[in-house]
C-alpha cells in the first residue's frame, strides 16, 4: 500500500491526491461532489484525464465498487451562444 498521497491527480486545477482524500473523508462520495468542492474536472480536459483517477480514489476510500461511481455530469452553458458570435469575437445582443 502506498503511503505517499502527494501525487497530482488533476493537472488542470493542480489538485493533489491528499486534497481529494480529505474531501472524501469529510463526506464527498461521488465525482460531482468532489468537483463542486475542489473544482476537479473543471480545467481544460473537462475530467477526461482526472475523472477516472478520482473515481478510483473514491472507490478505494469509500469501499464502493468502481462500477457504482458514476462519471461527472456534463453541464451545458448557462446561455446558448451562436457559432457565428464566437467566430466574430463579439458578444451576442
Amino acid at each position: 500500500m502506498r503511503k505517499e498521497k502527494n501525487s497530482i491527480i488533476c493537472r488542470c486545477e493542480e489538485l493533489r491526491e491528499r486534497e481529494i482524500v480529505e474531501v472524501i473523508k469529510s463526506g464527498a462520495s461521488d465525482i460531482d461532489t468532489v468537483k463542486r468542492i475542489l473544482r476537479a474536472c473543471m480545467g481544460l480536459c473537462q475530467g477526461k484525464v482526472c475523472g477516472y483517477l478520482i473515481a478510483r480514489i473514491i472507490s478505494r476510500e469509500t469501499g464502493k465498487p468502481l462500477c457504482e461511481i458514476f462519471p461527472i455530469k456534463p453541464r451545458p452553458p448557462v446561455r446558448p451562444v451562436q457559432i457565428k458570435t464566437l467566430g466574430e469575437g463579439g458578444v451576442e445582443k
